[in-house]
């Protein structure tokens, strides 16, 4: 015997830009705080190598002040791509962060493009 069962068909999966913006606006929310956070750990042990805060708790590669500084401006540029990615959804980043990344480049308004001879 065989049986067969009828199952009603589903929403269509479509590809739409912007579908993770929430999830986006959220991780951004999260990040901006811990690069904060790593930019005053670098401050720190930069005060502390100058002899104007106390001893710097951490040992190891993480005893660094260009390390930390360098992890700050790296979340501090991720957290501001997800954020504009999360409020357009669109990634859309300066030309010069655009390393290889499958976003659009910011590029002029259409006021900007305008003919010399129109202005």
């Amino acid at each position: 015997m065989i049986v067969r069962v009828k199952l009603p068909l589903g929403p269509t999966v479509r590809r739409k830009h912007g579908k993770n913006r929430k999830v986006a606006l959220a991780s951004s929310a999260l990040l901006a705080p811990a690069s904060l956070m790593a930019y005053v750990l670098g401050i720190w042990r930069l005060g502390s190598d100058m002899g104007l805060a106390g001893e710097f708790a951490i040992t190891g590669l993480f005893s660094h002040w260009q390390i930390w500084m360098a992890l700050g401006a790296t979340l501090h540029i991720v957290a501001f791509a997800l954020n504009r990615y999360g409020q357009s959804g669109d990634l859309r980043l300066p030309r010069v962060l655009m390393l290889g990344f499958g976003g659009v480049p910011a590029t002029e308004s259409s006021e900007q493009k305008a003919p010399a001879s129109a202005r």
